[in-house]
């Protein structure tokens, strides 16, 4: 029997029924634990997310014979109250304990049929805990946005070798390297490291991970070229490598472009990559080409609680946000931060299901693509800060999808399209290029002027009222000396007629005292 009581007010004191296998108290606004359940002897799965319980997680729970599925997720739990220790028997194969205030050591049920753990977003701290490394059935762990430190287990190689398809380790503080972990993780389908203190080099084993469709180690110190290496994972979708110090040219000898067929998402900003980009670089970018049929997220993204999905942090439009479900709808380019020059290639039109492309902080040169006409899913256009040059394609004014453009800082010249979305953007995303003007500009921002070649009449005007003030201050001129000279010489007579005057008061004053 089952019960959902999700979004009602609940008191700790109901009667519970010992029978009850699924309860749902979802949304009930509780703010303790709520005791009843410890009488739910056969209780398979407990929901009691989206609350605002406070305080320490029951010792008993994990003894409830039947518990397999345990949501606790976004509340303000802190701590486990001595229930670290769970039984052998125990039956949990899935516990979400995400957005939450949980500190100290990292707590995972050492259950053999886990499945899922998510402890994300919380503050456990101190190094992940080798035990983990025996969880043989353990299929997603998302340990994401915590403070866990020390370095990554070489033991977890134990687990991408048979089970772990889903690693998030983003955003703690672990340091030193990826470990060559990967030979034979053929069921691992997500690994993101981002946001740590990782260095050294691309792990050589992760050729290994045929069935990897994202892989992200953005904001570490990864000293590394390019993996080219990895063009063989012929399902890899995201690619992440921003805020390191990757180095290097974005193409092989050959200057072609190959492997990664179904590669969606690219984030490679922010290193040290240099050089040109080849006219046919974006020929082969086959998924970001063409419309695939096969864009569902895979069922592994979900955890049974039906709320969670895999996320990515990605800079969209200009602003960083962590984005759910990226896998059906995004598909992203994004090489700024770097030191590529020469011309965007023209090969890039051939991209239609591209909606961000960010080429900034470059040095790019050359003209800005027409081509970009054919990219009518494009919603965010960045080519600021490098060196292009000539007109923005008039073409441009027809994508009616773009939100955000920028082109600021480049050496552009003559008029913005007429498209409305050209028209609405800040000014900010047009300054820094002298040679941009047309009316369209006139609309958009009021302190750049339209250049006019001024008309006879109003220089004649112009010429009469210069020297007619020319006149006034000739005048003023001559006058002001006379003025000055006026003042000094009334200054010393007032200053001569005051001094005698005291003079002869005091003189008259001394005798009329002595007649007296």
């Amino acid at each position: 029997m089952s019960i959902s009581l999700s979004t009602a007010n609940i008191t700790s004191d109901l009667d519970f029924p010992s029978y009850v296998g699924s309860l749902s108290l979802r949304g009930c606004n509780i703010t303790e634990f709520p005791k009843f359940i410890r009488n739910g002897r056969n209780l398979f799965s407990i929901d009691l997310s989206n609350n605002k319980i406070k305080g320490q997680v029951p010792d008993w729970l994990w003894r409830l014979p039947e518990l397999s599925f345990v949501n606790l997720s976004n509340n303000s739990l802190s701590g486990f109250n001595g229930s670290l220790n769970v039984p052998p028997e125990s039956q949990i194969s899935s516990v979400d304990l995400s957005l939450n205030a949980f500190q100290g050591p990292l707590f995972i049920p050492s259950s053999k049929y886990l499945n899922y753990f998510l402890g994300s977003k919380n503050n456990f701290t101190g190094e992940i805990p080798l035990s983990i490394c025996g969880l043989s059935s353990l299929q997603i762990l998302d340990l994401s946005n915590n403070n866990l430190n020390g370095s990554i287990p070489r033991c977890l190689e134990t687990l991408v070798m048979s089970s772990l398809s889903y690693l998030n380790l983003r955003n703690n503080r672990l340091s030193g390297i990826l470990p060559e972990i990967f030979q034979n993780a053929k069921s691992l389908m997500s690994l993101d490291v981002s946001q740590n203190r990782l260095k050294g080099k691309m792990p050589a084993s992760l050729v290994g991970c045929s069935a990897l469709q994202v892989l992200n180690v953005g904001s570490n110190t990864f000293n590394d070229m390019f993996p080219f290496h990895l063009n063989s994972l012929q399902k890899l979708q995201v690619l992440v490598l921003r805020s390191n110090k990757f180095r290097g040219k974005l193409h092989n000898a050959d200057g072609v472009w190959f492997g990664f067929p179904q590669l969606k998402i690219i984030d490679v900003s922010y290193n040290g990559f240099f050089g040109t980009l080849p006219s046919l670089y974006f020929l082969n970018w086959t998924a970001m080409s063409s419309k695939s049929d096969d864009n569902m997220e895979p069922e592994y993204m979900q955890s049974p609680s039906r709320n969670y999905y895999f996320s990515l942090v990605l800079i969209s439009k200009g602003v960083s946000m962590e984005m759910e479900r990226i896998l059906t709808i995004y598909t992203a380019i994004d090489f700024s931060g770097n030191q590529l020059q020469g011309p965007i290639p023209d090969s890039v039109g051939l991209l239609k299901e591209l909606r961000i492309l960010n080429m900034s902080n470059n040095a790019f040169t050359g003209h800005i693509p027409s081509s970009l006409a054919n990219l009518t899913n494009l919603e965010s256009l960045d080519l600021s800060q490098n060196k292009i040059s000539g007109e923005i394609p008039p073409a441009l004014g027809t994508l009616s999808s773009l939100e955000v453009i920028n082109v600021s800082h480049n050496q552009l010249v003559g008029s913005i399209p007429q498209g409305t979305q050209f028209q609405r953007q800040n000014c900010s995303s047009y300054e820094g290029n002298p040679g941009l003007n047309g009316p369209s500009l006139k609309d958009v921002c009021r302190d750049i002027k339209v250049p006019t070649p001024p008309q006879p009449e109003l220089m004649e005007t112009k010429e009469e009222e210069e020297e007619e003030s020319f006149s006034w201050v000739a005048a003023g001129l001559g006058f002001a000396p006379g003025v000055v000279f006026g003042l000094v010489m009334g200054y010393i007579m007032v200053s001569y007629k005051h001094e005698w005057f005291m003079k002869f008061f005091g003189r008259s004053k001394q005798r009329t005292t002595r007649n007296h």
